[in-house]
């Protein structure tokens, strides 16, 4: 289990990159599309790879934020709870995770089947095929389900030992800082 937390990590983290580099240049593109729209010489098809370049973007980092528990989520009830209870509301959070995104995998993959069958493309001045963006949604959310399946089995193991959710994890320590000056003051 372990060597495949590994992988997925270094996975994770390769999406991440690639991600990155299609946003680097994504915005190098857009900038040059308003630079020449400026100039009356716009760059043909930058709306439409743009587009499917953001699919990328944000399936390819979803995986690697989840490996860090830096999704968005309201803390306010959780941290006040005990051990078991943030465990089973972890639990809860990685059962419904798993529910939607097996359903955004399984409706990705028979769009992009059906993308691959009729030869699916953007409309525009230029026609980019939309299957890679299809398939890259479908390994994105793959990925990701893989992961919520380790962190599932990991927030079952915290709960039987009753170890808790990650707290510490969760507050930065700069928060810390404040939480204990704030402490410290009222004592």
């Amino acid at each position: 289990m372990l060597l495949l937390s590994r992988f997925i990590e270094k996975l994770a983290w390769a999406t991440v990159l690639i991600g990155g580099i299609g946003l680097l240049l994504s915005t190098g593109l857009g900038v040059a599309d308003v630079v020449g729209t400026y100039f009356g010489h716009p760059v043909p098809g930058a709306y439409e790879l743009t587009e499917s370049t953001m699919v990328l973007v944000v399936f390819g980092g979803l995986t690697y934020a989840q490996i860090q528990r830096k999704h968005i989520r309201v803390e306010l009830l959780y941290l006040r709870m005990g051990p078991r209870a943030q465990s089973t509301m972890d639990i809860i959070a990685d059962i419904a995770a798993l529910v939607f995104f097996g359903l955004l995998t399984w409706q990705g993959w028979n769009e992009a089947a059906y993308s691959i069958q009729i030869n699916e493309a953007t409309s525009g001045n230029v026609r980019f095929p939309l299957y890679p963006a299809r398939i890259l949604l479908v390994f994105g959310a793959g990925l990701f389900l893989i992961q919520m399946a380790l962190d599932l089995i990991e927030d079952t193991g915290r709960l039987i030992t009753g170890e808790g959710g990650r707290k510490d994890e969760l507050i930065s320590d700069e928060i810390k800082a404040v939480m204990e000056e704030g402490a410290n003051h009222r004592a």
